[in-house]
């Protein structure tokens, strides 16, 4: 059965039957098949059919669930009879919101050196994309915001407070200034992240909460697009401090400290909540607990 809730998954992620066929590796008569039977197996229908795909049924969606945990748990049992018997090896897919892209070698770099068969994937995602992706078993973890919209049922470790700067050119409105207001901020002409970032929806809250309004004359979801254009002296951009710190800035541009208020995100480790955890899994949570630690202790 498990196999037909896998392909039930991936059917409720891409809500095509010719689509989800392809991303399983079947035909589509054999996906269709295989739908049917398990329906057949619970004696419910799973799928509103028409002459295309058009949504679960109320029972489909309860289903969903229960595949998600089952399809989880056995992925999970498998993973840890590997590690049983080869100790931690294997692939961990990892997606990161842009902003904290900068910070994963912080991660993965101790973790590899502690684990060495083991290798990464490092994807960059929205916070909504993460949620999802760790929802339907396409992703190990995600590093993401913690405390600022709903994470659902997660597992969640603490790495780091983001912190915000404009960044502009030294010679530019506010460059030398020791730090600027959220109001003042929104004044220069800004380019940030675009609207489906939860970085870009957090900086608007916090201009709102100013009486002011992001009007960017750019927008990108690449944070290295930001930088460039930043780099011309030409534009200002609201940035992370984190990510500031580990790329640097060339003498001509300064990052000045946003201020009323001085505010702060905290950005985490966050892996689906099931217990047992795998054992890389259960590995990779107390690497992040062990940098939680030593930022906690900076």
């Amino acid at each position: 059965m498990i196999d037909k809730l896998e392909m039930f998954m991936v059917l409720a992620r891409e809500q095509h039957f010719g689509h989800a066929a392809e991303a399983c590796g079947v035909t589509q008569p054999t996906l269709s098949s295989a739908i049917r039977q398990l329906e057949d197996q619970l004696g419910v229908m799973l799928v509103r059919r028409g002459s295309r795909f058009q949504g679960l049924t109320l029972e489909g969606e309860r289903v969903l669930d229960w595949a998600r945990h089952i399809v989880g748990s056995a992925r999970s049992m498998r993973d840890e009879m590997r590690a049983m018997r080869l100790g931690l090896t294997g692939r961990v897919k990892i997606a990161v919101i842009p902003t904290a892209l900068a910070m994963v070698q912080e991660l993965t770099t101790p973790f590899r050196e502690k684990h060495p068969d083991i290798t990464f994937s490092v994807l960059s995602r929205t916070s909504g994309e993460i949620r999802a992706l760790l929802e339907n078993l396409e992703i190990d973890a995600g590093i993401t915001y913690l405390d600022n919209e709903p994470l659902g049922r997660v597992t969640k470790v603490p790495l780091y407070d983001e912190r915000y700067l404009l960044v502009t050119s030294i010679h530019a409105n506010y460059g030398e200034k020791d730090s600027i207001s959220w109001h003042d901020a929104s004044l220069l002409p800004l380019c940030l992240l675009t609207p489906d970032m939860q970085n870009r929806r957090i900086i608007d809250s916090h201009l709102a909460e100013a009486g002011a309004e992001a009007k960017p004359t750019l927008v990108s979801d690449s944070m290295i697009a930001l930088f460039s254009h930043v780099q011309t002296g030409n534009w200002a951009s609201i940035m992370p401090e984190k990510m500031i710190q580990t790329f640097g800035l060339p003498d001509r541009i300064r990052a000045v400290p946003i201020v009323n208020p001085d505010a702060r995100h905290q950005v985490g480790l966050i892996t689906a909540s099931r217990e047992p955890q795998t054992p890389i899994i259960a590995a990779l949570l107390k690497e992040a607990a062990r940098i939680s630690a030593l930022q906690q202790a900076a």
